[in-house]
Order: C-alpha cells, then sequence, then structure tokens
C-alpha cells in the first residue's frame, strides 16, 4: 500500500485543456472518489495515475517514488473498469490469476491467491465457470478479484458499476465499502453518480470543467459547499434557488424567499446587492412553520415513502446552466414523507427553517 501524491497535473489535447494544475494528495489507504458531470476530467485523471496516458506537466508519486514517467507496469497499479474485460475462453480462475501467470509466478501461489480472492469475493463456487455463465454482478467480483489478487500498491476504479442495474449497484458499493475496509489498500474511485460518490468515499473530490470545486468528507459536501455548483450536484433530488435583492432598510439584513421576508443578518452579505437563496427539497415541510407559503403543486411523484412535489417558483427561481443535476427545470421541489391521502390539485401550505438556508453570491457563486 502507498499514499498518492498529484502534483499541479495537467493534461491538454492540442488547444484543449481537459486538466487544469489538478493537485491531490491521498492517504495511504484511504477511499477517494472523483466525481462530477460528463467530461469534467475525473477519467482522466485516473489515466494518468495508472500511466495509460502521459501527462502534460506537473508530477505524480506513488509513495516517495516518482512515477509521472513510469510506463504502466511497473507502477505496481491495478485497474477495474466499467467493462469487466474478462477472457470469455477461461474459467473464473483462470480469469482472476491471469495477470500472475503473465508474471511467471508458483502454480501454487497463483492458486493459493486465487482461493484466497475468490473466498473472499464469495465467488469460490464459479471458479470453474466461464464469464457467459455468471451474472453482471458475478462478473463485477471477477474483475474485482483480478485486481486483487495482484495485491498492487493502489486501485483505480473507473465507473466499475455502471453496466449494473439499479437493485445490483446498491448491494455491489456495499461489497466493495466492506472490500476496502478488509483489505485496506488505496483506492481512486471514479463515478459520475453522487450516490455512490456519497455513500462510499472517505473523501469526495467534486469536479468541473478540468478543475476541483470541493475536497471534503461527504458529510461537509454535503451540509457547507463551497459554492453554487457543488450544492447543485449534491443532493438528491438537487437543491432550489431564488434569487432576492438584499433589503437593508430596517438595519438587519433581509431577503425574500417565496413571498416571506428572512434575516439573514448571520451571512457574510456585506457589499453584496442580490443573493441566490438555495434550500434543500428535504428542509421543505407541510404546515405552518417559521417562514410559510402557499403553493399549487405542478407536478407530484410518489415514491411510497416520500413525495416530490413541484411548484411554480416564479420569477425568482434560479435556473441553472448545463453540466449540473437540475432537477429544478420543472420547478421548485419539495421531497415530503407519505403522509396519505395528497390532493394533489388543491393549493399546499408549506414551510422553511431559515436555518436551513444557503447564501450564494451571485457573481462569483460562492457561498456566503
Amino acid at each position: 500500500m502507498a499514499s498518492i501524491s498529484i502534483q499541479n497535473l495537467h493534461k491538454s489535447y492540442g488547444t484543449l485543456n481537459v486538466l487544469k494544475e489538478f493537485s491531490l494528495d491521498i492517504e495511504d489507504g484511504e477511499f477517494v472518489v472523483l466525481v462530477g458531470p460528463s467530461g469534467c476530467g475525473k477519467s482522466t485523471i485516473l489515466k494518468l495515475l495508472a500511466g495509460l496516458e502521459p501527462a502534460s506537466g506537473g508530477k505524480i508519486m506513488l509513495g516517495d517514488r516518482d512515477v509521472t514517467d513510469v510506463a504502466p507496469g511497473e507502477r505496481d497499479i491495478a485497474m477495474v473498469f466499467q467493462n469487466y474485460a474478462l477472457y470469455p475462453h477461461l474459467t473464473v480462475a483462470q480469469n482472476i490469476g491471469f495477470g500472475l501467470k503473465m508474471r511467471k509466478m508458483s502454480q501454487a501461489e497463483i492458486d493459493r491467491r486465487v482461493m484466497e480472492a475468490a473466498k473472499t469475493l464469495a465467488v469460490d463456487p464459479y471458479l470453474n465457470r466461464r464469464p457467459k455463465d455468471l451474472s453482471g454482478g458475478q462478473r463485477q467480483r471477477v474483475a474485482l478479484g483480478r485486481a486483487i489478487v495482484r495485491e498492487p500498491l493502489a486501485f483505480m476504479m473507473d465507473e466499475p458499476l455502471s453496466n449494473l442495474d439499479a437493485k445490483l449497484r446498491v448491494h455491489m458499493r456495499a461489497e466493495i465499502g466492506a472490500l476496502h475496509k478488509r483489505v485496506g489498500v488505496t483506492t481512486v474511485y471514479v463515478t459520475h453518480d453522487q450516490v455512490e460518490a456519497m455513500t462510499m468515499a472517505d473523501r469526495v473530490v467534486l469536479m468541473r470543467n478540468g478543475e476541483i470545486q470541493q475536497i471534503a468528507d461527504p458529510d461537509t459536501l454535503f451540509q457547507k459547499p463551497d459554492n453554487l455548483f457543488v450544492a447543485s450536484f449534491i443532493g438528491s433530488p438537487g437543491m432550489n434557488f431564488v434569487s432576492s435583492p438584499v433589503d437593508r432598510a430596517s438595519g438587519a439584513a433581509m431577503v425574500e424567499v417565496l413571498g416571506t421576508k428572512v434575516d439573514v443578518s448571520d451571512h457574510n452579505v456585506d457589499g453584496v446587492s442580490d443573493v441566490i437563496v438555495g434550500f434543500r427539497p428535504e428542509h421543505i415541510n407541510l404546515g405552518d412553520g417559521l417562514v410559510n407559503f402557499n403553493v399549487r403543486p405542478s407536478l407530484v411523484e410518489s415514491l411510497g415513502s416520500e413525495k416530490y412535489v413541484y411548484f411554480d417558483g416564479g420569477s425568482t427561481q434560479v435556473r441553472l446552466s448545463a453540466g449540473t443535476e437540475d432537477e429544478n427545470s420543472k420547478g421548485l421541489i419539495a421531497r415530503v414523507a407519505h403522509t396519505g391521502a395528497f390532493d394533489e390539485t388543491a393549493e399546499q401550505r408549506m414551510s422553511l427553517d431559515p436555518a436551513n438556508l444557503y447564501l450564494f453570491d451571485p457573481k462569483t457563486e460562492l457561498a456566503l
């Protein structure tokens, strides 16, 4: 096992800069997830770490060794891809042990490592089967087993669960998390799915347009977003946003949220004339509270245990640009517990707690 230090790494294809001065220190044994929308550069980082593509500049340290220009086979990094990449004519045991055979390891050692990995991943009953006889989840376990038996310094995983159905993805997320706790190898995991990132990572690196937006543990990323993009990307459904001028006529800093004035003097709004106010769907409650408003639902989606209630935010609603998970294109959204009968045609009384409001500068998009 080893730590990873990425120092001012960048990657260009001609005049196109896909990665811009990326720096990140990953501790030995840490599970770090790179997440962001398509095209943000997260898979490029994985390829640079594994040596599959050359860096345009910067340095990659694996432990105390500079591997920036080292060939992929000499970095001692194991890759797990979105595509299982199993040999269809080989058995499960042969697939898992293939890399060890290429290293001319003794058959006894290969058999020992293959059996150990197979038991860890619960595929030992299938060692004599071929990939076509396995389910998607079993094939992904075999691909993981092929990486584990190498006993590498670090794992690189590039969206390994995206080919699985939703229920199996949840199961495999838990299995990979448990596997990491047992094996303890430094892992860099790439995904576009923020739910995967939040449930699996020790730390999340949220990216956009080749740049880091925020590095934090999942709870901090959710509760204290650094900017508008982070706030919009993290959370399902995404955060609601409305615009408001800052009114200081009364001596306090007041903003208007859905027709109600709210004191935001505890936020750093000095010198700011307008703000974007964010509030999460799960922080909207049915019935009266501290900030009350009436809405007529435009759409109600029932998920059994809860409902998503969409409503018009009027001219104050902020519709975000492309590249974010923008559910609010349908309107503002409330995520409320299923409380039995719900009249979708009637006006609903809802409320917010001002303590759950987020404020952003519309010019810089930074949190206030």
